[in-house]
C-alpha cells in the first residue's frame, strides 16, 4: 500500500493525489493538518532520506517560525520535524520501505507504473 502524506491545499499533493487516481493507484492518505506523524515515523523517514531535502526550509511555516535565525543543525531539524508537520517537504510517500519526497511525474512513473 502506498501512504500519502500531506495536505489536501499543497498544489504537489494534489498533483500526487491526482496522479494516483487517473492511474487507477489506490493510496491511503495522512493529512499533516489533522495528525501528526509519530517519532518513530520521523526517525525512519531520516534514515532513508536526504534530511536536507526532507526538512522544508523554502515554506511559509518555516519563515513564520523564524527557524533560520536559529541555525539549526540535524538533531534540531529533526526535533522541529516531530513537533510541526508543516515543516516537511510535501508529499511525503512511504511506498515498498522507500521514502519519496515531493512530486517528479517522471520519479512517480518509474516508480508506481
Amino acid at each position: 500500500m502506498i501512504k500519502v502524506y500531506g495536505i489536501k491545499t499543497c498544489n504537489s499533493v494534489r498533483k500526487a493525489l491526482k496522479f494516483f487516481k487517473d492511474n487507477e493507484i489506490e493510496v491511503d492518505f495522512f493529512d499533516f493538518k489533522k495528525e501528526t506523524p509519530s517519532s518513530q515515523t520521523v526517525d525512519s523517514w531520516v534514515e532513508k532520506t536526504d534530511l536536507n531535502v526532507l526538512f522544508n526550509s523554502r515554506g511559509t511555516k518555516y519563515r513564520t517560525l523564524k527557524l533560520k535565525e536559529l541555525n539549526l543543525d540535524d538533531e534540531g531539524k529533526i526535533q522541529w520535524l516531530k513537533k510541526e508537520p508543516m515543516l516537511f517537504k510535501r508529499p511525503v510517500i512511504e511506498y515498498d520501505g522507500k521514502v519519496i519526497l515531493a512530486f517528479d511525474e517522471e520519479v512517480y512513473k518509474e516508480t508506481f507504473l
